[in-house]
C-alpha cells in the first residue's frame, strides 16, 4: 500500500511538474503552448513571445508602402494553389519538413532573409527561380524534385512546397510560384502562406536568424 501511494504521489508530482513546465500565458492555441520539432538532429521550439506588452518596432510595423509595387495581394493569387494559415505552417514544419517530405521556402531576397525568418525554412529567392540555362538554376529545380527531360521538366517526384514572403503586400512569393508554374511544377504540390513574416511576427511566433 505504501509503495502504491508513493507511486501515485510520484506520478501526480510529475504531472504537476509537467503542467507547470508547459504552462504559458501566451499559447499558440488554447491547448498548444509550443511545438518542439527536430530538424537535422537539432530541436527547434516554436512558440509565441510571452511579453504581453511587446510591440513590433521593425519594418513590419509599417502600415503603408508605395503602390505599385507593394499592392495588397489577393487571398488566393493563383487558382489551384491553396492559401494557408500560421497553424498550417507549423503543421507543415512538424509533419513535412522534419520528415524530409517537404520544403518551407522563404522566397524573399537574401537581405530580408538575413533579418529573420521562419524556423526550418530554406531561402530560395524568387529571382533565382526564373527559368535560365544556368547550372545553379537546374540544381535548385532538381533539389525541388524536378528532372530535366530534354527541353522540359518532369515533376513526378516533386517535393511538397510551402512558400512565403514578407506578407500580403509583398509579391516575392507570388513571383516564385508563377515561375514554378511556368515550368510545370504541380500546383497541388504548392501551398502559399499569405501572412508571411509580417503576420508571423505580429503573432509573436519564433523567428530565427540564418547563420
Amino acid at each position: 500500500m505504501i509503495k502504491q501511494k508513493s507511486l501515485v504521489a510520484g506520478l501526480l508530482s510529475l504531472s504537476l511538474f509537467t503542467t507547470t513546465l508547459n504552462a504559458l500565458e501566451v499559447n499558440i492555441t488554447k491547448n498548444l503552448p509550443f511545438v518542439d520539432i527536430n530538424i537535422n538532429g537539432k530541436t527547434i521550439r516554436i512558440q509565441r513571445i510571452q511579453d504581453t506588452t511587446h510591440k513590433l518596432t521593425n519594418s513590419y510595423a509599417k502600415t503603408s508602402r508605395p503602390t505599385p509595387p507593394f499592392g495588397i495581394q489577393p487571398y488566393q493569387p493563383i487558382e489551384g494553389i491553396q492559401t494557408v494559415s500560421e497553424l498550417d505552417v507549423i503543421d507543415f514544419i512538424k509533419n513535412k519538413v522534419s520528415k524530409n517530405r517537404g520544403i518551407l521556402i522563404d522566397a524573399r531576397m537574401p537581405k530580408w532573409n538575413r533579418a529573420g525568418t521562419i524556423p526550418a525554412s530554406t531561402n530560395i529567392p524568387f529571382s533565382v527561380l526564373t527559368p535560365s540555362s544556368k547550372t545553379s538554376y537546374r540544381k535548385i529545380i532538381e533539389l525541388l524534385g524536378g528532372q530535366k527531360k530534354g527541353e522540359k521538366w518532369n515533376f513526378k517526384q516533386a517535393q511538397n512546397l510551402l512558400i512565403f514572403d514578407n506578407g500580403p503586400w509583398c509579391q516575392q512569393g507570388l513571383r516564385a510560384m508563377q515561375n514554378l508554374v511556368k515550368i510545370g511544377y504541380p500546383k497541388s504540390k504548392m501551398l502559399y502562406y499569405r501572412g508571411g513574416m509580417q503576420y508571423w511576427q505580429i503573432l509573436g511566433l519564433t523567428t530565427t536568424i540564418p547563420k
